[in-house]
């Protein structure tokens, strides 16, 4: 059978013979060599949406401009360095997503760093490494970084903004509400702005209002709300585009919400603005999937079939945290189907469960399945829950295969004791 394209996976995957292929890799044949679970990524396809933010950045935006990553979506050395090479820049909320960055050859002009509970430690590593922006999140962000800078120094800062605006989306990735943890309200954005500080370069307005955005209509509302605060030459308005997770989502892509996002920026806020628009699981969600094994397989009376796999809620905490639905597959048998069944990890947990009522055809121990659209929160989340290591990362390109990211070892759960 000739090889056919399947959505939501990559772009850069294809089904031969019933086999998946990732950026001309086989599956199961990777399985084998790379063990699960483990996160495979279409390299191509990073590149490809990188440049299709950038194209619709340069066609829907006359004034300057940049695209950043979130880095807190795949925050992997591998990832960011593809980025960096791509002419992104790169949004840190932490030290260590700083340290990534930085040792993946971002240069630190094009770092901006976000958080809502900065460490005083934290914005002396950024002032001392160079970094270009800082954004605001507090009263306390600005004693702090008072402290932490060289005396008669002052730092471009951007001041972040809660808009209220209410998206739909889950609650726990809700960002931009008034009672949300993140942001000054905006009168008092606007008496920071205006206070003329010593140490202070407030330079614009940062929103972000959540994440997995269908409708494109609230970032124009939570531009609107930005209108009435003194004007400013630089508008970071976020990220959280949504991506589609089965081949029925039908998510805007890059053109529609930079165009979108630019409009309203120009509608409302003038032109000649600098735009800042931060994608993050839009920039690597379809480009990766994550390969299990069968471990076992059991048929409950009156009940689903119950398929457990070699990983779970270690490798992948989204379906416990937002009730996120997932697609699966048996990787060598990609268009066959069958009667519902649950796929569910390895862990101690009632609630370790992947996929609900998942329509897999009859598989068994030592069979691979696979699960799409993990190439943004996986990795992040990825911890050592029942002490089970954490995957590899592993990059498919043009039929090569090369491990990013090694699977973590036993020796390594214990390597900080003292």
């Amino acid at each position: 059978m000739p090889a056919t394209t399947l959505a939501p996976y990559p772009e850069a995957a294809a089904v031969e013979d019933g086999r998946l292929l990732i950026g001309g890799c086989d599956a199961v044949a990777l399985a084998r060599e790379v063990g699960t679970p483990a996160y495979v990524v279409a390299e191509d396809d990073l590149r490809a949406r990188a440049r299709d933010f950038l194209a619709a950045l340069r066609t829907h935006h006359d004034g300057p401009g940049e695209v950043l990553f979130a880095s807190k979506a795949f925050p992997c050395t591998a990832v960011l360095r593809v980025f960096a090479e791509e002419g992104l820049g790169c949004d840190v909320a932490s030290g260590g997503e700083l340290h990534l960055a930085l040792r993946a050859g971002f240069a630190p002009e094009r770092i901006y760093l976000h958080g809502n509970a900065k460490s005083e430690a934290e914005l002396r590593m950024a002032v001392e490494a160079g970094v270009g922006w800082i954004v605001l999140d507090n009263a306390d962000d600005i004693a702090k970084l008072g402290r932490v800078l060289p005396a008669g120094a002052r730092r471009r800062v951007l001041l972040r903004v809660t808009p209220g605006v209410e998206a739909e989306t889950h609650a726990a990735i809700l960002t931009g509400h008034a009672a949300s943890k993140f942001g000054f309200e905006p009168e008092r954005a606007a008496e920071v702005a205006r206070a003329g500080w010593d140490h202070l370069d407030v330079q614009g307005f940062h929103f972000h209002i959540g994440s997995q955005l269908f409708d494109l209509e609230p970032y124009r509302e939570a531009v609107a709300a930005l209108a009435p605060l003194p004007d400013m030459p630089v508008y970071s308005l976020g990220g959280g585009m949504a991506v589609p997770y089965s081949a029925d989502d039908r998510a805007p892509g890059p053109e529609a919400s930079v165009a979108a996002m630019a409009e309203a920026a120009r509608d409302v806020l003038g032109d000649g603005k600098r735009l800042v628009i931060e994608p993050g699981r839009s920039l690597v969600a379809n480009a990766g999937v994550t390969l299990y094994t069968v471990q076992s397989v059991k048929q409950r009376a009156g009940g689903p079939r119950i398929v457990a796999v070699d990983g779970g809620m270690s490798d992948n905490l989204r379906p416990m945290l937002y009730d996120a639905v997932y697609d699966v597959r048996a990787a060598d048998r990609m268009e066959e189907r069958g009667e519902p069944a649950t796929v569910v990890g390895k862990h101690c947990e009632s609630g370790d469960v992947l996929v609900r009522e998942a329509p897999l055809p009859e598989v068994e121990a030592g069979d691979v399945l696979v699960t799409p659209v993990t190439g943004a929160y996986g990795h992040a989340m990825a911890n050592n829950y029942n002490g089970v290591p954490r995957p590899p990362v592993v990059f498919c390109s043009a039929g090569v295969a090369r491990v990013v990211v090694r699977r973590e070892t036993y020796e390594e759960l214990h390597a900080r004791d003292v």
